[in-house]
């Protein structure tokens, strides 16, 4: 089958390139590239099909968290290609989703290559997700099942949707048991993601990190996804399940072992809050 044409690149305000390009590996499959890094993996043809590892691990959570096939509320902060939300959509159907999306052009862009189902729940939100959380509907508040934070400018976590203060604003937004999943990025020592689990650990009862056992080492740089919920540790019967769906290698701390993580790193404020650090771009097999 022939390949679909794809919109031209674009460059953002930020002067970084976004551009949409087709998987040479799979078939129908699309990814969203930003300044050379690879943001966002969609398989059009079955967006069930997740690509990336923590991409997959978040879509574990998804699956586990609430009985098998209800649907959920759910909120987005970054929205890259839509690739959880389509996931949500093809799994969970009927569930109701907000997207916040900082870059309006990138949301052009990724729907003139890969436009949302129009029967869908969707709403996409454009604009800083921190400062469009003090702007979202009265009654999102005590009503999201799910809030996943996936936010990059570039390769970077911004700071300021790293400290306390940001995680304060959405735990408000969650119901009970609701869970909030997020993507960190980090490498030798883990010092940004030490800080995330530390903040994390002061305003959730429960709090999970799940990787590559040698990320959470600190010896390689790679993603850890953290799993933070209003409810106590004991309450999440499906929390052990997660890595059996792989991707393998995983490990996952919580309780003692999460505790020992934690232990030196400070919980991180907006007076403290830096960037996550940039991985080497040879990571992605790229000059």
């Amino acid at each position: 089958m022939a390949k679909s044409i794809l919109p031209a690149p674009i460059t953002l305000p930020s002067g970084l390139v976004a551009a949409i390009e087709h998987d040479e590996w799979v078939q129908d499959a699309i990814q969203l590239v930003i300044d050379g890094t690879p943001q966002s993996h969609v398989n059009l043809a079955d967006p069930s099909e997740l690509f990336f590892e923590y991409v997959r691990r978040i879509g574990h959570v998804i699956d586990l968290f609430r009985p098998e096939g209800d649907p959920i509320s759910a909120l987005h902060l970054g929205g890259g290609a839509f690739t959880l939300p389509r996931y949500i959509e093809a799994t969970r159907p009927g569930s109701r989703q907000q997207i916040i999306e900082l870059e309006g052009a990138i949301v052009d862009l990724v729907r003139e290559a890969a436009p949302l189902p129009k029967r869908a729940s969707m709403r996409v939100r454009r604009g800083d997700a921190r400062e469009m959380l003090g702007k979202l509907p009265e009654g999102m508040q005590g009503a999201m099942d799910l809030v996943v934070v996936d936010i990059f400018a570039g390769a970077r976590t911004p700071a300021h949707v790293s400290s306390v203060e940001f995680y304060e604003l959405i735990r408000p937004l969650l119901a009970p048991g609701g869970v909030i999943a997020i993507n960190t990025a980090d490498g030798t020592g883990l010092p940004f993601a030490r800080g995330q689990a530390a903040t994390l650990s002061s305003l959730f009862p429960s709090v999970a990190a799940i990787a590559e056992p040698q990320v959470l080492k600190g010896r390689r740089f790679g993603n850890i996804v953290f799993v933070a919920s209003t409810d106590s540790l004991d309450a999440l019967d499906w929390l052990p399940r997660l890595l059996a769906g792989g991707p393998h290698p995983a490990r996952m701390l919580h309780g003692s072992e999460l505790s020992e993580l934690v232990r030196g790193a400070k919980v991180v404020t907006d007076s403290t809050a830096i960037d996550s650090p940039k991985p080497a771009r040879e990571l992605f097999g790229r000059g």
